[in-house]
């Protein structure tokens, strides 16, 4: 269905986004039990078969909820930019609005005299959020309340934390998502924001630490529709009920890990990681995405291209090396990857990537008795897509739908809002307005 809604045919007048981080087709028959998200499927429509964008990590799926591009187009590839040598924990994150190169659904909103709000948002510091709480990292001895405040709105950061703070026990859950929730339902209420783009992070947490079907989890599961029940009552508090659309959407699934592979120690007994001079130095660099790997080159080093593909290539015929599958460039091309990235290796099932050369090639989790759980696979592994609910005024009601892509609900929060914003790869989800 072509559906195409102009500024002057708004169907409603607030649009709520909630990013149910790491919410994917495994959790639907527990969730969709719940009394908050039920209420919210019996007056909306739904899927669970939301398809993600590759790699399946959160900063680029989140830039392209918000765009309606892929990731070769709005640039954020990973996460974290490359930082090779640099422990995880150190890295400095995307967190810049000015680092996404295409335009924004909350541009968009504050062009048409709307006003939009974001709460823990990736990649949003400094935009134009008028109500603007931003997720960001502090590294380095930097302060974290004071990155947010520069980062964001300070004035509405520093309500918000003064009302708020004592429930947040820094980025421990279930305490920061509680936190969030507080601030969401404040910002409903005092702000009545046209658009407000929440991002709540407790299930993906739960998940990494403890395995895709952990009592926590569960618990993540039941906290979290807790959440939702907020959110709706600060609707109707708030008297817009009426004309408030409120999407739940999840960004990636997560699949158990037995082993964690380091394939940069391949790349280094290979002399194309080596030290010199004290300091580390690389030819080729594998970039981990959880459940994939970047291969890095240096610009114009023919000779550590070939070397590199044939570490790979010798490595997928190894069984512990747990390689699914290498991606060269015109492959990546249709994955809609970066244009930076030279080739692409994908983790088979109970298997990622690791950038640290420090440990041995290959870790077996199960016997240091630990759990995990990640993501950055391909979008279309079984049982990883991501669930999609969209509740409110001129949305079909309890009706089930096929297959969506990530790039799709951009041009369908324009079209709700009325702004037009069909510039990019996806399509306006005509099918869900009745």
């Amino acid at each position: 269905m072509d559906f195409q809604l102009k500024r002057s045919q708004q169907l409603a007048e607030h649009v709520i986004v909630v990013s149910y981080d790491s919410f994917s087709e495994e959790n639907w028959e527990m969730a969709k039990s719940l009394p908050n998200l039920e209420k919210l499927l019996q007056s909306g429509t739904y899927s669970t078969k939301l398809r993600s964008v590759y790699p399946t990590l959160t900063y680029t799926v989140h830039t392209t909820i918000v765009t309606g591009v892929y990731p070769d187009k709005h640039g954020i590839f990973h996460n974290n930019p490359l930082q090779p040598f640099i422990p995880e924990k150190d890295q400095k994150w995307f967190g810049i609005r000015e680092a996404i190169k295409a335009p924004t659904i909350y541009d968009a909103v504050k062009k048409n005299k709307m006003t939009a709000a974001g709460l823990l948002w990736p990649v949003s510091g400094k935009s134009s959020i008028k109500f603007n709480m931003p997720e960001v990292h502090a590294t380095g001895g930097e302060n974290l309340a004071l990155k947010v405040l520069k980062n964001g709105s300070a004035f509405f950061c520093l309500g918000l934390e003064l009302r708020y703070g004592r429930y947040r026990k820094r980025v421990e859950q279930p305490y920061l998502d509680d936190f969030t929730t507080l601030c969401a339902v404040d910002t409903i209420k005092r702000k009545i924001p046209n658009l407000l783009l929440l991002h709540l992070i407790e299930l993906d947490d739960a998940k990494h630490k403890y395995g895709t079907d952990s009592k926590e989890v569960k618990d993540a599961i039941v906290r979290m529709d807790k959440r939702l029940g907020d959110i709706q009552r600060a609707v109707e508090e708030a008297g817009i009920q009426e004309n408030t659309v409120i999407l739940v959407v999840g960004d990636h699934g997560q699949l158990d890990v037995r082993y964690k592979v380091c394939l940069n120690n391949l790349l280094q007994e290979q002399g194309l990681i080596f030290e010199e001079k004290g300091k580390m130095q690389w030819r080729a660099y594998l970039q981990s995405a959880g459940g994939g790997a970047y291969l890095h080159i240096k610009e114009g080093d023919e000779e550590a291209e070939a070397l590199a593909f044939a570490v790979l290539e010798n490595a997928l015929k190894e069984e512990q090396y747990g390689i699914e599958k290498i991606f060269y460039r015109n492959e990546l091309d249709a994955l809609h990857v970066d244009p930076s990235i030279t080739a692409m290796v994908e983790a088979k099932r109970g298997y990622c990537f690791d950038d640290r050369l420090e440990v041995p090639t290959l870790l077996d989790l199960d016997a240091i008795k630990m759990k995990y759980a990640t993501h950055g696979y391909l979008p279309d592994k079984e049982n990883y897509r991501c669930n999609f609910i969209a509740s409110g005024p001129g949305i079909k009601k309890n009706h089930p739908l096929g297959p969506l892509e990530m790039v799709d609900i951009a041009p369908t929060l324009g079209a709700i809002l009325g702004v037009d914003f069909t510039h990019g790869d996806g399509r306006v989800l005509g099918e869900i307005f009745g």
